[in-house]
């Protein structure tokens, strides 16, 4: 019977014949069927979908109401049934889905915990005598006042628990070791003077800053100390399931103090930067950052063998660096072919107020448990100050109950714990930790703690928040609290606490590492090594070009199916034509020299790994990596990728469709360049504007990584751009965008216009060791367009080319430059004036690379020239595309005599017009100006193909 069958009878004259049978569930589970008592226990256990709330209510209801009204006992079995004995049975259930609500999470008690009537004896009209009776459920029996205390204990001690939403496995694990543990760790006296010695340099470190660099910016910790030996839990407990590398990702709050007592970065390196005398590089290419955004990587030891720690870095959009942490691992995972995901773990720190106020969490989240993103689950911490910039008032920061409530989307457990119990703070983190690796899904660890000091040292907290700040300023600290309860167990000495305060500020001014497991090796044999890649130009040569057997061999393997599998009768066609194309009977078009890209590179031995909202498809039908069976009748076995079958190889090539998500794949994919340097890692934009939504991830880490932090990438981007009137929003990639972030290198922006060049620049951006980003602005129409076909001796002879000059014309007083797909354009009204007896002095260059700028190139064909009239024409209005940022690059590649004139649409604060009969007469006018004559222009026709809307 399915959920909506359940619900049916529960109403009218069946609603008396279930609640018996609920009843008799209450008394012995195993009295009632089968498929009734694994209902039962998901309506008790709170999973059942919103649509079932009105029914999990009515059993309340029902045993509350019987017990308020003195009902006589039922019978099951001979046995009677007390009203404390029903009570039982409903308030185990109560306190594991409402339990978080009361618990004792919060250290301040300007909120506290909210009363649950359904906690309440009150609730269910219990008198003494029955909180004095016997009951006996499950493993709880006593009285049953020894049972609630046995629940109030686990469930709203200092840990609140939020698992009832989960699959019934999931919750029964939950439910047996809190109930258990008491909701609760036990310690030896040595793990809670660890505790208490990372508690204490927590506190020391910052105290040590906030005395030597007053006013200075730190993001102090004060306040949620406990988040140090939670992360050192954490870190030793992962070396203990096995757990060979961790990838952390954090904003600024705590994250000076994770380097110096996590990963053992020396506070001597720290003080440096402080005081501005730490520099990395004299390189004026290296421009740096502010050290609270600085990552770090080390090597520590633990019990169950060394672990690689990496300290992702962040600039200040928060919780961008959440799906870089992310594609990092994922790439660590693939590269140690750990299929189970259970041998890299990635740790993501949140803000509270940016946790459920930025959408780039809720993207991440949607990622966790996808084919071509997943990595096996992440342990989420949220250091919970339960205030944002200024805002403290629930009512002004969510709309939901906790900050924690966006992990539902992601049915991921949540704990809430309260930060002045360093104890329940480091049994949260070892029971995310298990579940993690138990079931391989994201857990949050909600640390609810406060911020000592304002947003930042120099901000003061009490003009926004009096209140709050009032009872802050007389908290003693948790180190405080938790030494003194250490004492009163005997575990601290008297003046212990105050010899390992000074112990700690000894070690903080010799300025060596103060974290003991941190290993000696100079260089991590876990590290990635981009060795081969330092020091590279982008003029270094690369050998793109392979043989025609080799092309034909492929054709073959990628023009195959599986017998009985039966492809589209469209698709099917493509593969006929492929296999021709291989074998040179027919050019190649863009679709099959992209592909041959992607096979010689699996076989050169280059992992591929590319994604986007139709990649495997092609947004414009042109692609068709992945083939889908048209007579398949199970959906787990309808796929068929050609790529992933060429003989002979075992590289990993993976084609995913991405979700509709633009900023958390794109940084992603960023986060898994960095960690795979032999990798072509490309994400490609349904239309090339698409990448507005991720403008954060290119401003701050495609453009600027390098220079920042000295992290390289390749990263490629296909952006579909190009003008065929589809109207503002499907036509510009923001071409200027990417060439206003140009500088010192630190990306490749380029258009490529045929086949083989398409093919010849993948190849380059993996065969050379030059590793920078590649932006290609892509084709829609050209993907179609003969013009832009290339022969086979194109791939077998050929190289990218930055500049093509016009071997047709060795001789013009006009020259006109372009690229993509306006240069192809230009040449058909060219020819068709030619073949109307109207010939024009006018050669056409294309420019295909714009950045880094080929200016050698382009003179050298300007050259030929002497004298001529040059000009610069693009599509995009003349406020956009090139034209501002390439115009001195153009101007320093005239020859003497030339000039330099633009042609192009007028400036425009749109990126296009949105009604085709103005787009053809623009594209019309434009094409005239170019070429300096009054000739036809063969007006765009609308395309058989079928567009994506938008």
């Amino acid at each position: 019977m399915d959920d909506s069958q359940h619900a049916t009878v529960m109403y009218g004259g069946n609603a008396a014949f279930v609640e018996a049978l609920y009843e008799a569930y209450l008394t012995d589970p195993a009295s009632v069927d089968s498929d009734w008592r694994s209902y039962f226990d998901d309506v008790r256990g709170g999973i059942r979908e919103t649509a079932h709330t009105e029914i999990q209510q009515r059993f309340y209801d029902l045993g509350r109401n019987r017990l308020r009204a003195g009902a006589a006992p039922t019978e099951s079995g001979g046995e009677n049934l007390s009203a404390a004995q029903q009570a039982a049975g409903a308030l185990i259930s109560a306190y594991r889905v409402y339990g978080h609500i009361s618990a004792s999470k919060n250290p301040l008690t300007i909120r506290p915990p909210a009363v649950v009537p359904e906690l309440t004896p009150e609730y269910y009209n219990l008198s003494a005598q029955d909180l004095m009776t016997p009951v006996k459920e499950g493993h709880f029996s006593g009285s049953l006042q020894g049972v609630i205390d046995q629940l109030e204990q686990s469930y709203c001690g200092p840990i609140g628990f939020e698992f009832s939403y989960l699959p019934s496995a999931e919750r029964e694990w939950f439910q047996q070791r809190i109930e258990a543990s008491k909701g609760r760790g036990s310690y030896t006296t040595e793990q809670k003077k660890r505790i208490y010695d990372k508690l204490n340099a927590a506190e020391g470190l910052e105290k040590y800053l906030h005395q030597r660099y007053v006013g200075q910016k730190r993001f102090s910790l004060e306040g949620g100390e406990a988040f140090i030996p939670l992360m050192d839990a954490l870190i030793q407990g992962s070396g203990l399931l096995g757990i060979k590398e961790t990838v952390i990702g954090m904003a600024h709050r705590g994250r000076l103090n994770v380097l110096v007592n996590i990963f053992g970065k020396k506070p001597a390196d720290l003080f440096d930067e402080f005081e501005g005398k730490k520099v990395l590089s004299d390189d004026p290419d290296v421009a740096g950052d502010v050290k609270y955004h600085m990552g770090f990587s080390s090597d520590v030891r633990t019990n169950g063998g060394p672990m690689h720690l990496a300290l992702a870095f962040n600039p200040s959009h928060l919780e961008i660096v959440s799906p870089v942490v992310h594609g990092s691992v994922r790439a660590r995972q693939d590269h140690r072919d750990d299929t189970e995901r259970k041998q890299v773990l990635p740790i993501t720190i949140h803000g509270d107020a940016a946790v459920a106020g930025q959408g780039v969490v809720m993207e991440t989240l949607n990622l966790s448990r996808l084919r071509g993103f997943s990595t096996g689950g992440a342990v989420r911490i949220v250091i919970n100050n339960q205030i944002g910039f200024t805002i403290s008032d629930p009512r002004d920061t969510r709309s939901s109950r906790y900050c924690t409530d966006i992990a539902k989307i992601a049915n991921a457990p949540v704990m809430h714990v309260n930060g002045d119990d360093p104890e329940a703070v480091v049994y949260a983190g070892e029971l995310a930790l298990a579940y993690r690796q138990e079931f391989g899904k994201d857990v949050f660890v909600d640390l609810i703690c406060f911020r000592r000091h304002g947003h930042n040292e120099g901000d003061d907290p009490t003009m926004t928040q009096p209140i709050m700040y009032r009872e802050i300023k007389t908290h003693p600290g948790t180190r405080a609290l938790y030494a003194k309860i250490l004492e009163k167990e005997g575990v601290l000495r008297a003046g212990e606490e105050a010899d390992m305060i000074t112990n700690f500020r000894d070690k903080l001014d010799a300025g060596a590492s103060v974290v003991t497991e941190v290993a000696n090796e100079e260089q991590s044999k876990l590290a990635i090594n981009w060795g081969r890649h330092l020091g590279t130009h982008w003029t270094d040569d690369a050998e793109t070009q392979v043989s025609a057997e080799r092309i034909a061999k492929l054709g073959e393997s990628l023009s195959s199916v599986p017998e009985g599998f039966v492809p589209h009768r469209a698709v099917e066609r493509v593969l006929k034509n492929r296999r021709e194309m291989s074998l040179g009977e027919q050019p190649v078009d863009w679709g099959m020299g992209e592909t041959l890209a992607y096979a010689t590179l699996l076989e050169d031995g280059f992992d591929i790994r590319l994604d986007g909202q139709d990649a495997g498809r092609g947004t414009f039908v042109h692609r068709h990596a992945v083939l889908h069976d048209q007579s398949a009748t199970d959906t787990q076995n309808e796929e068929y990728m050609p790529l992933a079958h060429l003989p002979g190889t075992t590289c990993r090539i993976e084609v995913i469709d991405s979700t509709l998500s633009e900023e958390a794949v794109l940084a992603f994919e960023y986060g898994y360049s960095t960690s795979a340097p032999e990798s072509l890692v490309i994400w490609e934009a349904q239309f090339g504007d698409f990448a507005n939504g991720a403008q954060a991830v290119i401003d701050q880490f495609v453009s600027a990584g390098e220079s920042k932090w000295q992290r390289l990438s390749a990263l490629t981007l296909l952006l579909p751009h190009g003008y065929e009137g589809q109207g503002p929003e499907h036509s510009s990639a923001r071409l200027e965008r990417y060439l206003q972030l140009c500088a010192q290198k630190n990306m490749q922006v380029v258009v490529p216009s045929s086949a083989s060049q398409i093919f010849h620049l993948l190849r380059r951006q993996m065969i050379r060791a030059y590793r920078k980003p590649l932006i290609i602005m892509s084709p829609k129409s050209l993907l179609r367009n003969k013009a832009a076909m290339s022969p086979l001796s194109d791939f077998t002879d050929g190289k990218f080319y930055e500049v093509i000059g016009d071997t047709s014309k060795p001789a013009a007083r006009r020259v006109v430059i372009s690229s993509g797909k306006l240069h192809w354009e230009l040449t058909e009204t060219r020819q068709k004036a030619e073949d109307d007896g109207q010939p024009l002095d006018v050669a056409l260059i294309r420019l295909e690379q714009l950045y880094p700028f080929p200016g050698k190139l382009l003179a050298q064909e300007l050259e030929k020239y002497p004298g001529a009239d040059v000009i610069w024409a693009q599509e995009e209005p003349q406020n956009q595309g090139a034209w501002l940022m390439l115009r001195d690059d153009l101007d320093a590649a005239l020859q003497p005599g030339q000039t330099l004139t633009y042609a192009g649409r007028s400036r425009s604060a749109s990126t296009a017009v949105g009604y085709k009969q103005m787009h053809d007469k623009q594209q019309a006018q434009l094409i005239r100006d170019a070429l300096g004559a009054q000739v036809e222009v063969e007006q765009s026709r609308p395309k058989k193909e079928a567009t994506p809307q938008s």
